[in-house]
């Protein structure tokens, strides 16, 4: 489990693919500091398991269904990730209930600049999450929990303050670039409770 608050911008040393799945490498310093393998690391919002760790860069395998499901396949050597260690029982949730588990990729539209190191962002989002976002709800994209300010037809808009935009590889996004969505867990699991009370 997760919070979305990035803790540190790693970089990626290499993607080596294999004939399924592929092995992921990232250069980074502050989420190395008590990683053993075998623990997860969030990489633009998805959970993996370091199964290689060292002073200064982990690995994690990615199976085909990570591959499919979330932007982990376009990353390219030098390529800029938002990391998050998972959160421990004493730590403040600052964010909001993060899996890691990634619902789908949507297509950046929109990152503005509207002023005072504020911007704008706009996703397009696939019908599979769209239903489960609400003006005010919570969503994490690319591994960021973000308020969603605004919906439009097949679209997602948040605010980015300048800490997040700092802070996280927003500055290296461009139109076209594709975002990892999660959507709000309690959302999905009252849409399924509500299906099955009909």
């Amino acid at each position: 489990m997760f919070t979305g608050i990035i803790e540190e911008v790693g970089e990626v040393r290499r993607l080596i693919r294999h004939d399924a799945g592929a092995r992921l490498e990232i250069t980074c310093r502050t989420v190395l500091s008590d990683a053993t393998p075998g623990v997860s690391i969030a990489v633009n919002g998805v959970c993996l398991t370091a199964v290689e760790v060292d002073e200064s860069h982990f690995s994690a395998d990615l199976a085909p269904e990570t591959l499919k499901r979330s932007n982990l396949g376009s990353l390219q050597t030098g390529s800029l990730v938002n990391l998050e260690r998972p959160l421990s029982l004493a730590t403040r949730l600052s964010g909001h209930m993060v899996q890691g588990h990634v619902d789908g990729t949507g297509e950046l539209q929109l990152l503005d600049q509207v002023g005072d190191g504020n911007w704008w962002m706009s996703v397009m989002v696939p019908a599979s999450v769209d239903r489960y976002m609400i003006e005010k709800g919570s969503i994490t994209l690319d591994g960021i929990s973000l308020t969603i300010a605004g919906l439009g037809a097949g679209s997602v808009h948040v605010a980015i303050i300048p800490h997040t935009y700092q802070a996280t590889n927003l500055r290296t996004r461009q139109r076209g670039d594709w975002i990892n969505i999660e959507v709000d867990l309690i959302a999905k699991y009252v849409e399924k409770l509500l299906r099955h009370e009909v």
